[in-house]
């Protein structure tokens, strides 16, 4: 994955594609972040699922400040948060569908031994852990919520 993403960025700079060319290496400087942070081995290299945990937390970021600056009247910046983030979802997984979760939050439930509002946490961790970066988190929490208020 890392590869790909070096090869895009040289591709990016030979056609003079300035925002993909900044979006890679902002990624790729995330990744040499990843490496050197307290805990990780610097020498060991990413594996392909923390590749995708980096991009998608560096989405997540486009988002959200894409929407800040919708709040704040600023939709320029917006527009150029949200392609950032399009150039990002080019090399996540496909995301999964709202049935696709539904059927993760059920499978979930229906191994509890109790439903219970304060299942919530543990519902919403085994999701996540199946779902991996490819559901929002945020559309977990909402499902598993809806689930459990049944």
């Amino acid at each position: 994955m890392q590869e790909k993403i070096n090869q895009d960025i040289k591709a990016a700079m030979l056609g003079k594609d300035v925002l993909r060319t900044s979006v890679l290496r902002s990624i790729k400087s995330a990744f040499t972040y990843a490496k050197t942070a307290p805990g990780a081995d610097p020498s060991a290299e990413l594996s392909d699922e923390q590749i995708i945990t980096i991009i998608a937390k560096e989405a997540k970021k486009r988002q959200e400040s894409a929407d800040g600056f919708m709040q704040g009247g600023r939709t320029e910046s917006a527009e150029t948060e949200l392609a950032e983030k399009a150039i990002l979802e080019e090399y996540l997984p496909t995301k999964l569908g709202e049935d696709e979760i539904k059927a993760l939050v059920e499978a979930a439930v229906s191994a509890l031994p109790e439903i219970t509002p304060q299942a919530m946490g543990q519902v919403i961790g085994q999701v996540k852990a199946k779902a991996g970066p490819s559901a929002d988190g945020g559309q977990i929490a909402a499902l598993v919520k809806e689930r459990l208020s049944r």
